[in-house]
């Protein structure tokens, strides 16, 4: 019971640090597509991977993927949508400009 009522007061740190991680993404991507003159391609290529970046975090700081009974069977099932995601989209972006 001890254990409960400490854990219920202590301070939420990695939501603190999820949420300044999650920010900071924020403005680095917005930064890179003001800011910089890299080709379309290139900023788009690096908002995405920030986004993947992000997206991860929140998982795993806000949403708690890895705890619990079948935290890893958890992260498994996320990485197999990840991929067949990135697999859909890569594949149809091939397709349409593989197309004349």
């Amino acid at each position: 019971m001890e254990n409960q009522t400490v854990k219920r007061n202590s301070f939420p740190w990695s939501q603190v640090i999820g949420f300044l991680l999650s920010v900071a993404l924020t403005f680095a991507a917005v930064w890179i597509g003001i800011r910089t003159e890299l080709p379309y391609g290139t900023i788009a290529i690096l908002v995405f991977v920030l986004a993947f970046i992000q997206a991860a975090i929140q998982l795993f700081m806000f949403m708690h993927i890895s705890e619990g009974e079948n935290g890893i069977w958890q992260i498994g099932k996320m990485l197999s949508a990840a991929f067949i995601a990135l697999v859909i989209v890569l594949g149809s972006v091939w397709t349409l400009n593989s197309m004349h």
